[in-house]
Order: C-alpha cells, then sequence, then structure tokens
C-alpha cells in the first residue's frame, strides 16, 4: 500500500513539486517501506522521534554492515521546535520548515556558529484566523528578512505554511493564496534573497491539490502514505 500510494502521488505531482512524506507517529520500519518504494525525503515533527529513528538507522547499518544503506535518506523537521532540543534536531536535518519565531531563528543561528554549520530554514507565517497556529505576523516575518544578512549560519529556502483545518475549499484557497502572497512579496522586496528563497512548503493529504494550484514546491503527506498513526 505504501509503495502504490508513493507511486501515485509521485505519478500526479508536477516535476517542480516534492514529496516530503510526513513519518511522525509510524514506526522506523514504514520509513524504510517507503524508502525502498523511492521515497527520500521524510519529515518528523517530535525530537525525541527524529533522534530514536536516526539512531535505528545507524543500528540497522551495523547489523547489516552496510554504512552506506539509506545514506541518501533525507530528514525535515516540521513541528514546533524549542530551543533546549537542537541538538536532537540540527546535526541531523537538511532543513528546518517550522522557525516560527525570532526566539528560534536567532537561537539557531547560534547554534550554527558554535557547530560550524549552516542550516537551512523555511519560515512560518501565520496567515489563518485559527488562534492555535504559531508563526510569524507577515509584517513581522518581512523585518526579519531585512536582516537576513545578519545570520550568517542560516539559509533562509523559503516559506512553510499550514491552510484553516476545514472542509471549506473557499477558506483553503484564500490561505493558500495569502501564503504565496506573502512569498511573492517577499521576493520582490528582497531581490537578493531569490536565488535561494525558492520553496513554499504548502499542502498536506487532505489538501495538497490545491496547494499546487497556489505554487507549492514541496507537499507534506502522512495519513495518506502512512494511514493513521499506530503509536
Amino acid at each position: 500500500m505504501i509503495k502504490e500510494t508513493i507511486n501515485k502521488l509521485k505519478s500526479e505531482l508536477p516535476a517542480t513539486v516534492k514529496l516530503v512524506a510526513v513519518s511522525k507517529f509510524h514506526p522506523f520500519e514504514a520509513i524504510e517501506e517507503a524508502y525502498l518504494a523511492g521515497q527520500r525525503i521524510f519529515a518528523e515533527s517530535r525530537p525525541q522521534e527524529l533522534l530514536a529513528k536516526v539512531r535505528r538507522l545507524d543500528e540497522i547499518r551495523a547489523e547489516r554492515g552496510e554504512p552506506d544503506y539509506m545514506s541518501d535518506i533525507e530528514w525535515h523537521f516540521i513541528g514546533h521546535l524549542q530551543t533546549n532540543k537542537l541538538k536532537m534536531v540540527l546535526p541531523y536535518v537538511s532543513l528546518v520548515q517550522s522557525v516560527d519565531s525570532l526566539h528560534l531563528l536567532e537561537a539557531i543561528d547560534k547554534w550554527g556558529e558554535a557547530n560550524a554549520k549552516v542550516i537551512e530554514v523555511l519560515l512560518e507565517p501565520h496567515v489563518t484566523s485559527e488562534q492555535t497556529k504559531q508563526g510569524f505576523d507577515p509584517d513581522e516575518l518581512m523585518n526579519v528578512l531585512s536582516t537576513a544578512d545578519g545570520y550568517e549560519h542560516i539559509r533562509f529556502r523559503g516559506i512553510m505554511g499550514m491552510a484553516t483545518f476545514t472542509d471549506d475549499e473557499a477558506v483553503v484557497r484564500s490561505d493558500f493564496s495569502r501564503i504565496k502572497a506573502l512569498a511573492d512579496s517577499i521576493r520582490e522586496v528582497y531581490p537578493g534573497l531569490v536565488s535561494d528563497f525558492t520553496e513554499l512548503s504548502i499542502g498536506m493529504s487532505d489538501d495538497y491539490p490545491i496547494a499546487v494550484e497556489y505554487g507549492s514546491t514541496m507537499v507534506r503527506i502522512g495519513s495518506m502514505i502512512f494511514g493513521e498513526r499506530n503509536y
């Protein structure tokens, strides 16, 4: 089932859209099955779970005597990241999709300086009417990017956003439209960022076809690939 779903998604998605398999709450065996079906990018939302899966892969490599097994797997982090958990995430991920505050951004930059690493990030704006979602106010986000050169250990790659949790397609479209407009505005106001600021991570299992219409370059698909969480 995992293989068939991945193949179906990849056949449907434009070549410009990356499939990010959201593997949170699912065991490593499911990730391995998806990997063997050709999937390479996986997203986690809890630092402890990400670290456990990274270590499980190390164990499998040792058991098999194959240090390069699944060597091209790519981890993304998509959950709310607390600054005291950076060491559980930043050494292992290629992209932090969910930078949602100035405090977190500054902490990541300091960690990068201390560990001689440049961290690629997406900034998460809050554009929906839901009060539970975290993220930058659009004006605050623009202000952050006005000082982008000051973050020497961060590479700003784009925006990650979520639509309102609703069955009303008009609301979803409105949310995606605002997120895309914000990304377009950033590229216009800060042309120096354009070459790097290319990613728009919007769209999940329930709304990814709409997100693609609004310029998504990454869709984050979990339950559609792996089913409902099983632990």
